[in-house]
């Protein structure tokens, strides 16, 4: 392993930050691992535009929108190492929920059906939205699956501790 730190990007796509949340939840041995990367993207990273030369992402939450396709395939024509991180990415879990009613139906429930004061389906600031929510492997190629909702902390650390020593993360292999 060279002394070269990894640069290291988390995504959030359709998720709901709880695999976030568990990366934060190493606690202080995320100190030794912020030690050997440099984050280069990520939610509270104020880069406009996902970077070139990524080595590794971590890539939060499902497919579910027109954007968020541009966004992964960009992510992974850019990135070494993609990691769906957790059960929404890695199979699409509760964002897949909404498929057997489709996304007209969410839409209207959510804009229509829910909302008293000015009803109308957003036009400009949601997305549009992908007939089905997808796992990423389904769109883009996945170098490393980690499952959980949301994945451990330790498993998480796991995963970033043999990616940090050159070692291709195993996750299966901690579940015995």
């Amino acid at each position: 392993m060279t002394d070269r730190k990894i640069r290291l990007a988390t995504v959030w796509l359709d998720g709901c930050s709880g695999c976030h949340m568990s990366l934060l939840d190493t606690d202080e041995r995320l100190i030794e691992v912020a030690k050997r990367v440099d984050v280069v993207w990520g939610p509270l990273v104020d880069n406009k535009e996902f970077p070139e030369g990524v080595d590794v992402t971590l890539v939060e939450g499902a497919i579910s929108s027109v954007e968020d396709v541009h966004r992964i395939k960009q992510v992974r024509a850019r990135t070494g190492i993609l990691i769906s991180l957790g059960d929404c990415a890695v199979t699409g879990n509760v964002s897949a929920m909404r498929n057997r009613f489709g996304a007209r139906a969410v839409l209207r429930r959510a804009y229509l059906e829910n909302d008293t004061l000015d009803a109308q389906i957003p036009r400009q600031v949601v997305p549009e939205l992908l007939p089905m929510a997808r796992p990423v492997h389904e769109v883009v190629p996945v170098d490393v699956f980690v499952p959980g909702c949301p994945p451990s902390a330790d498993l998480i650390f796991s995963v970033l501790s043999d990616l940090l020593e050159g070692k291709r993360p195993n996750p299966a292999a901690i579940f015995g």
